[in-house]
């Protein structure tokens, strides 16, 4: 009995992964496909002749090289500020007495319960203001703190023995020292599993940029490859499929590669305090 319930839990698994990998074939496959073929009423998932047109004319006769470029800087820049000030926070509200901790870290909390666009029209005024549109300040700084990263590296801190944090004081060692060194070593496995989610969130972003953002040059893919078809009658399905295959290729690399930390690190520190 208990096999057979294994082997149906093996089918329904392997049926649910060709339902979800079955769009990235499609994707793949009319992407290396001539519109000819696209077009026609004959349109098979594999396709009859291997067509590297689309992927040269998208890369060639599209920004898309640049847009590619300016998504990876911003993705990198958020994801390094990301963790530099959730570090830095979760550290005080776990190791460090101060007057309001509660409260500061509750009012940073309830943040997770707003919804982006309540404050996008704000942060749209401020950089008008502040003259900062068609730039990578503008797309990068709204994004440069995470309340879920100071929450989820702050449990996972709240986890450490409270003596070794005590031993180390007694032994001279100051706040900076104990964080740099000791803290986020042993907090690698969560500071890697929000790494990945948010490099992901950041490679995603769409209604941000194409706000802040009007010249080719300052955007990213996620706001170019929309606006592949619109761009010119000679654009293709060919090469719009193209483009959304090369953005989407960084994030599946990504999370292959990540996805294991993204379980362990979320696995690995229990909920506490």
């Amino acid at each position: 009995m208990a096999s057979v319930r294994k082997a149906a839990q093996w089918i329904l698994t392997a049926l649910l992964a060709l339902f979800l990998f079955f769009p990235f074939w499609f994707m793949i496959s009319m992407s290396v496909t001539p519109d000819s073929d696209i077009l026609s009423n004959n349109v098979s998932l594999w396709p009859s002749q291997l067509y590297f047109g689309n992927i040269v004319k998208v890369l060639t006769e599209t920004p898309l090289v640049r847009q590619f470029l300016n998504t990876l800087f911003v993705s990198l820049a958020i994801l390094l500020l990301q963790i530099v000030t959730s570090v830095t926070a979760a550290y005080a509200f776990a190791f460090l007495e101060f007057k309001g901790k509660k409260t500061i870290f509750l009012i940073i909390l309830s943040t997770l319960m707003v919804p982006g666009e309540v404050t996008i029209v704000s942060n749209y005024l401020t950089i008008c203001a502040w003259r900062w549109l068609d730039t990578y300040q503008a797309l990068i700084l709204p994004y440069a703190a995470s309340a879920l990263g100071i929450f989820l590296i702050r449990q996972y801190f709240l986890t450490m023995a409270r003596e070794i944090h005590e031993a180390a004081a007694i032994d001279g060692c100051g706040d900076v020292r104990f964080l740099t060194q000791i803290a986020t070593p042993l907090a690698r496995p969560i500071i890697a599993a929000f790494s990945v989610t948010s490099f992901l969130s950041s490679w995603g972003m769409y209604m941000w940029p194409l706000l802040v953002t009007s010249k080719s040059e300052m955007r990213t893919v996620q706001v170019g490859i929309s606006a592949l078809q619109d761009a010119d009658s000679a654009l293709s399905f060919g090469m719009a499929l193209a483009g959304v295959a090369l953005v989407t290729l960084p994030s599946l690399i990504v999370f292959i590669f990540g996805h294991r930390q993204l379980v362990e690190g979320m696995m690995s520190g229990a909920v506490k305090g």
